[in-house]
């Protein structure tokens, strides 16, 4: 009976005079309950016995011969009841020392660690975490041995998190005694203990995230320099894998640029929870980096390896490696401290003459022409000068740009290596974009270097290739002069990747909430048909409204170019106004059906144009349109007004007017004589206008009216707007 609230079957359940926690597990509806907060479930559930029961679903591998309830189901329901967030339940958790051994025992050794009950446990972990933090912290704090397996088990990505979670869990310098816990040296010996990558990576993770969100006394642990000597001792042992190097340069570039986030799941934690300064790199942690710089160059050199590997545009031998470009990736870094000792020490190993070696040796590896570039544009911006003179005289930086402009070609040649594909005509080079910017940022810096532009002045082959070709190039990329009308946003600008400088920009947030509404609610983003779009009358307009939080929502969801001119989706204009002059050509002689001129004159176009707005009012009977108010009926026997001239014009109308599915096998009651290839429309007086009466009396076809055609009304402004039957829908 209607009235009458159902009864849940979890309480049918717990009417039961003997019923089991499996029955509870096994019931859909058990976490809704939980969340309803059910008393009588949240006192069986906070029983010590019960949870029990719940940690050994999450902990504890089932057996292979079990039902598929309890291998999958039940570990996934006991692990939901905990993150419901109950505190009674949490309490009753994190207060009893036997349940707090029971939950924490996954992390043995003897254990089999699946990675689907490690995220079940790790999810329960950070739940205590954020609800119940101190007496969480307090049972870690009495049983160290606790972070010593979770670091054993880094190489988890969920057990990494936790470790993460822990090391930070001190936001406000509360607990000390993590301090004395020697957490990174710990992961940085997994570097040395494990060859597995995944180990090396969550290692890396571990430590940038303690950098960046740990108590300044874990974090400046890892930027001393004797920590930045650790790393550097494991990152060029010969004898390890390559993935050590890449990761523990990830490390010092995540110290040397505060701004980079770590890619992991942890990141939105932080983001949350903590913010973070963003202080410039530490001195002491960078001159500790420049005394191992010198054994990272000699890593770059590739005369040695004898790898090949085929690509879609030749052979590389030897490929570049990943490991090599980290290593420009942290040299592009490292400059862009802008450390006066940093510059001296590139000069003195000679570091550039090998950095541009790879960028011409490896033309189509993009990632490493974006670091080399970064690199680059670093040197020339320096107020060093001898560092900007030792990269255009020592390192011929301008010289070797003309060269490769002049030979744009991949050439054979042996001792390069990248090898084109022989019998097919060799690809041009790929960097030759990055080259062109460089080369702008040369002229650009001529400007205000007075060093710079005596060079490239005196440089005659860069005066002929500057007039003849730069300058041409630099027109025809030009976004904004191209004839399709790119948006200016696609100018070459400089944007740091944590900018939201879009919240800036001035919106009118209620132009684009209205704008939206009109446009979903007319079926402009939707592929239905014309009965689809406007529906019935029992379509309700709320689901096709936008408001302002709306629109704010889609307004910083996307990055918006500045500047833009032409009307679209973000500008202020309103998308349904026609403009004067758009209006008056589709009314132009010139765009009739018909090349040879018309004879339609002015006050014959009106008459028609109000004849059918009157007709129109009456289209909503055949459902193509919505109506606020009801069409007052009409008698069958109603004598027609309209004379017989004024038939042949209903019935003779416009070919535009005509239903594109409208059947041409109609009968002869219904169906209009064939229409002529010229429509011309007679003269009439205003007066032989007729009635709405004898206009619904003809439009009742087979033919149902498309929007698009239909007349359009004008605004004060004389602006056209949308059809009549369009503009009386309802709006919020």
């Amino acid at each position: 009976m209607t009235g009458l609230a159902t009864v849940s079957p979890v309480e049918g359940i717990l009417d039961k005079e003997n019923f089991t926690l499996e029955e509870l597990l096994d019931e859909d509806e058990i976490i809704q309950e939980c969340k309803a907060l059910n008393g009588r479930l949240i006192n069986f559930l906070r029983e010590k016995s019960t949870i029990k029961r719940l940690i050994e679903y999450i902990v504890e591998e089932p057996c292979e011969d079990s039902e598929r309830q309890q291998r999958f189901k039940f570990s996934f329901i006991s692990c939901e009841i905990f993150t419901c967030e109950i505190d009674i339940i949490l309490k009753a958790l994190v207060d009893d020392e036997e349940l707090m051994g029971l939950l924490f025992s996954f992390l043995d050794p003897g254990r089999l660690h699946s990675n689907l009950l490690a995220g079940y446990f790790s999810k329960v972990v950070m739940c205590l975490l954020l609800r119940k933090v101190y007496p969480l912290m307090n049972y870690i704090h009495g049983h160290q041995e606790i972070i010593n397996r979770l670091v054993d088990l880094i190489g988890i990505t969920s057990i990494m998190e936790v470790l993460i979670r822990v090391c930070c869990a001190d936001d406000v310098g509360y607990m000390r005694w993590l301090e004395d816990i020697n957490v990174p040296e710990m992961l940085v010996g997994k570097f040395n203990s494990s060859d597995c990558p995944e180990v090396h990576a969550n290692a890396a993770e571990a430590l940038c995230s303690i950098s960046r969100y740990a108590p300044s006394g874990l974090a400046n642990k890892i930027s001393s320099p004797s920590f930045i000597s650790t790393l550097f001792q494991h990152a060029l042992e010969e004898s390890r894998p390559k993935s050590v190097l890449v990761n523990l340069l990830s490390v010092c570039i995540s110290l040397l640029d505060p701004k980079r986030l770590p890619s992991g799941a942890y990141y939105m934690y932080a983001r949350q929870t903590i913010l973070f300064s963003g202080s410039a790199a530490n001195i002491a942690t960078v001159e500790g980096m420049l005394e191992n710089l010198g054994g990272l160059l000699k890593l770059l050199d590739i005369s040695s390896e004898d790898q090949a590997l085929i690509t879609t545009y030749g052979m590389l031998q030897p490929p570049l490696g990943k490991h090599r470009l980290k290593i420009i990736e942290f040299i592009s870094v490292l400059l862009a401290v802008g450390n006066e000792a940093v510059e001296k020490e590139l000069i003195q190993l000679d570091a550039m003459q090998r950095i541009l070696d790879l960028f011409f040796e490896y033309p189509f590896n993009n990632f490493l022409h974006h670091y080399v570039e970064r690199i680059l544009l670093s040197c020339m911006e320096s107020t060093n000068s001898q560092f900007v003179e030792y990269l255009l005289h020592h390192c011929n930086l301008v010289g070797r740009i003309l060269e490769a402009e002049r030979n744009c070609t991949l050439a054979f040649n042996v001792n390069k290596p990248t090898l084109p594909v022989e019998g097919r005509q060799p690809p041009r080079i790929g960097n030759i974009g990055h080259l062109t910017r460089i080369a702008n940022k040369l002229i650009q810096l001529a400007n205000s270097n007075s060093e710079i532009q005596a060079f490239l002045q005196d440089n005659s082959d860069w005066v002929d290739w500057h007039t003849n070709m730069l300058v041409k190039r630099n027109a025809l990329e030009n976004v904004s002069q191209w004839a399709c009308g790119r948006p200016n946003s696609l100018q070459e600008r400089v944007r740091d990747s944590d900018d939201d400088d879009y919240q800036d920009r001035d919106f009118d947030v209620a132009a684009l909430a209205n704008n939206l509404s009109q446009a979903f609610r007319y079926g402009i983003y939707s592929n239905d048909t014309a009965e689809g779009v406007h529906g019935s009358n029992e379509q309700d307009d709320e689901d096709m409204y936008f408001d302002d939080e709306s629109a704010e929502v889609v307004i910083s969801s996307l990055r918006l170019g500045d500047e833009q001119e032409s009307a679209s989706l973000f500008s202020n204009s309103n998308w349904f106004a026609f403009s004067d002059e758009r209006m008056n050509d589709e009314n132009a002689p010139g765009s009739a059906a018909s090349s040879s001129p018309s004879p339609i004159v002015q006050e014959d176009v009106d008459i028609t144009q109000k004849f059918i707005a009157e007709e129109n009012k009456d289209f909503h009977s055949t459902g193509a349109s919505i109506l606020p108010e009801p069409k007052p009926e009409l008698d069958d026997d109603e004598p027609s007004k309209l004379s017989d001239s004024t038939k042949t014009e209903v019935s003779e109308k416009l070919p535009g007017w005509v239903d594109r599915g409208q059947s041409s096998e109609a009968s002869p009651s219904t169906s209009s004589p064939e229409l002529p290839s010229e429509v011309q429309l007679p003269s009439e007086p205003e007066d032989a206008i007729p009635s709405p009466a004898s206009s619904a009396t003809e439009s009742t076809g087979t033919s149902k009216p498309h929007t698009e055609n239909l007349p359009r009304s004008e605004d004060d402004t004389g602006n056209k707007l949308l059809p009549q039957h369009i503009l009386h829908l309802k709006r919020r």
